[in-house]
């Protein structure tokens, strides 16, 4: 795609530069100021200046919890009171758990059945309730059902309050490396992308932003591709946290105007990539985060040694068995 038509005139009606600076004295209190670090190891590998926002030592292990928070925050007293219900199957339900612990809330997770045993644990760990659907197309089938009872539903990403919370990561990167002149990050059903880039391209329009999948889990790249809307049939992919059948509209539209591209890299990639940041950063990722590496090194000849790209590593919520387990079929 290579979008060079960005222009400061653009703004979505739904997320703009404010909603994300609100979002962020909103929720201070509540998420960390995750460190950014500069990396001499990866610098030497893509022969160009290269950072680390290290967004998977948030609260919860993912950046999840900032756009939740923001939702849940932005709550009037009676939407509040029944309790907080989210669909999902890794972080995003860690993270509106926790989100509801901590305002004293209850939270009701649809979950689909072939959730990683971790996930849940930590989920119920925080004091939510699970409820288990076949597959995550019928778990986000039962939310209306909930809604109707009272339930406050907190999207993982089609919601501009969401979106704001997840930008917030965004107004963190440019006051940490005002220098930055490429950003990657990797998309599920586009949330995070879509509040960094929003968030960046507005204070400093010439940063590109490059988005990263994996195989089986690239509903992005393929609705890019067809220019509208596109659900896949299956999450096939590792990269379970990468796993939105679909993007939606309101991402699509970022992702179309803000986004240079999308590289879906094969599973194999992004495991290498894991060991190597675990190895020589001795940092634990998950395959959604470690992604960005491998894309960087398909991205490589786009780089040089006078610019200055950021990897946001957006979680780590992966189970020591499940690395073992990855690992050992990856060396096979």
């Amino acid at each position: 795609m290579h979008n060079t038509r960005y222009t400061e005139t653009f703004m979505q009606d739904f997320l703009a530069l404010t909603h994300i600076q609100n979002a962020r004295q909103r929720i201070a209190p509540c998420v960390r100021r995750t460190p950014l670090t500069p990396s001499a190891t990866l610098s030497e590998r893509l022969k160009t200046n290269v950072y680390v926002k290290l967004e998977l030592f948030q609260k919860t292990g993912s950046f999840k919890v900032r756009g939740a928070f923001n939702k849940a925050l932005s709550l009037t007293p009676e939407e509040r009171a029944k309790g907080i219900v989210a669909v999902s199957g890794g972080n995003h339900a860690q993270a509106v758990a926790y989100v509801a612990r901590t305002l004293g809330l209850r939270a009701l997770i649809l979950m689909p059945e072939n959730t990683p045993k971790n996930y849940v644990e930590a989920t119920r760990g925080y004091g939510a309730e699970v409820k288990f659907a076949s597959d995550v197309k019928s778990a986000f089938d039962q939310v209306a059902e909930h809604e109707s009872q009272g339930w406050a539903y907190i999207h993982p990403f089609d919601d501009p309050l969401v979106m704001a919370g997840q930008g917030t990561i965004g107004l963190e990167i440019l006051e940490d490396v005002p220098q930055a002149t490429d950003i990657i990050i990797s998309i599920g059903g586009g949330g995070l992308i879509s509040g960094i880039a929003t968030a960046v391209k507005t204070l400093k329009p010439t940063v590109r932003i490059w988005g990263v999948e994996t195989e089986g889990a690239d509903c992005m790249a393929k609705s890019l591709a067809e220019g509208k809307v596109v659900t896949l049939d299956a999450i096939t992919s590792i990269a379970r946290t990468l796993g939105a059948p679909a993007p939606s509209e309101r991402t699509l539209k970022v992702a179309q105007e803000l986004l240079e591209s999308v590289t879906v890299v094969p599973d194999q990639e992004a495991l290498r990539a894991l060991r190597f940041i675990l190895e020589r950063l001795k940092i634990l990722t998950e395959p959604a985060a470690s992604c960005t590496l491998a894309a960087a090194d398909r991205l490589a000849d786009r780089f040089s040694p006078e610019r200055h790209l950021v990897l946001v590593l957006c979680g780590g919520n992966m189970s020591v068995d499940d690395l073992i387990r990855l690992t050992a079929t990856q060396s096979q």
